[in-house]
């Protein structure tokens, strides 16, 4: 049976749903169980969680529209979609974080009830789910190099911190006893501050998107060595190449014997291109340039 080559752009809208729907189940969890175990850093995760599913939704609609094929309007297709909701998810990061601590810090000056026990198995739980989502997600966004979909895994790593910070918390005030009930609230606010740092670090990668800058080096190698494989290419002078969405775009100088026809280089040029968009490396168009070979 011959194997099925999924497209980075059907594989990053599943691991998006998937995300979505385990999002909304741990919502109620988390809520019910704060609530009923008198952890307000609990009903805190569970707000952030809620945040994720709303931070989700957009990248499933930023890679739906990414998807789109190209238009009149837009020849280059649609694919700059994808890196903004790397950067909206980004700043979604941000807010959280930024909410997280200010809520733990505001609920820290606040006498409340102890947590009850139970709350450290429901984190237990919690932690094991969105860790494990947070490996399979970002797994799936290096296969397919998305800035967003590597951003979407941060945001399940950003709710385990939150929740590691939470099962300290709580361990801590059931340990301690009376006059600790806020260590939980404590705890979220450290955890805030390293999702934060984080968010920072997951916003470059789609500025430089954004900006069309140059692909790992690999990527450009990769190409170049390809190319290079035509027998008739003397020489690769430039190779740029940008990201667009889930595919690339390479504008390529080759040089080739000056004698050639100009129907020859047309040939070569096509052979080259051929070579390099059925290469398997989510290669959309090539813009070749010849130049005549002279040795140096």
């Amino acid at each position: 049976m011959a194997v099925v080559d999924v497209h980075p752009s059907v594989k990053a809208i599943r691991t998006t749903q998937i995300g979505i729907a385990i999002s909304i189940i741990l919502v109620f969890l988390k809520a019910i169980s704060g609530h009923l175990g008198h952890s307000y850093a609990l009903i805190a995760d569970a707000t952030e969680t809620g945040a994720d599913v709303f931070s989700s939704t957009l990248l499933w609609i930023g890679l739906r529209i990414a998807t789109k094929p190209a238009d009149s309007e837009h020849p280059y297709g649609h694919g700059k979609a994808e890196p903004i909701a790397s950067i909206i998810i980004s700043f979604f990061l941000m807010g959280a974080s930024v909410w997280i601590g200010w809520h733990a810090l505001e609920l820290a000056m606040v006498p409340h009830e102890m947590p009850k026990k139970f709350t450290l198995y429901v984190l237990l739980v919690v932690m094991i789910i969105k860790e494990s989502m947070f490996r399979y997600v970002l797994k799936v966004g290096k296969q397919i190099d998305s800035s967003a979909v590597k951003a979407d895994a941060y945001h399940h790593r950003s709710d385990a911190i939150t929740s590691v910070a939470a099962f300290i918390g709580i361990s801590i005030a059931l340990y301690m006893g009376k006059g600790y009930e806020g260590a939980d609230d404590w705890a979220a606010l450290l955890a805030s501050g390293l999702i934060f740092y984080n968010a920072i670090q997951l916003l470059r990668p789609g500025l430089d998107e954004i900006m069309d800058a140059a692909p790992s080096a690999e990527i450009v190698e990769q190409i170049r060595t390809l190319a290079a494989q035509v027998s008739e290419v003397k020489l690769i002078e430039k190779c740029y190449v940008r990201k667009m969405g889930f595919d690339y775009f390479v504008d390529l100088h080759i040089e080739l014997d000056p004698n050639l026809t100009v129907a020859e280089g047309h040939r070569i040029a096509h052979v080259v291109k051929d070579k390099l968009t059925g290469s398997g490396l989510n290669i959309r168009d090539v813009l070749i340039h010849i130049e005549p070979f002279e040795i140096r």
